[in-house]
């Protein structure tokens, strides 16, 4: 069972992706200076788990490259009857 989806955008920018590491851990810290070793564990295993699929096993998208403006194309010259074509 999957519970981060890598892929979904908002997990794109790095900050995003650290401040939900930081945010497990630091409450894992809480919980532990409370006093309360088994939400501290259950808190440090959504920070361990958060690094495995937001660093780990992440694969960022391929990055689209940006087309190139489309040249202006001149209008084409009116075809002017050759010697050969008016027979």
């Amino acid at each position: 069972m999957q519970l981060i989806d890598p892929n979904h955008p908002a997990y794109r920018p790095v900050w995003a992706r650290m401040l939900i590491v930081a945010v497990c851990f630091g409450w894992a810290l809480v919980e532990a200076f409370k006093g309360d070793p088994f939400w501290a564990v259950l808190a440090g295993g959504a920070g361990c788990y958060s690094v495995y699929m937001l660093f780990w096993s992440y694969k960022p998208p391929a990055a689209a490259e940006p087309e190139a403006p489309a040249a202006a194309e001149e209008p084409a010259a009116p075809e002017t009857p050759t010697p050969k074509d008016a027979d």
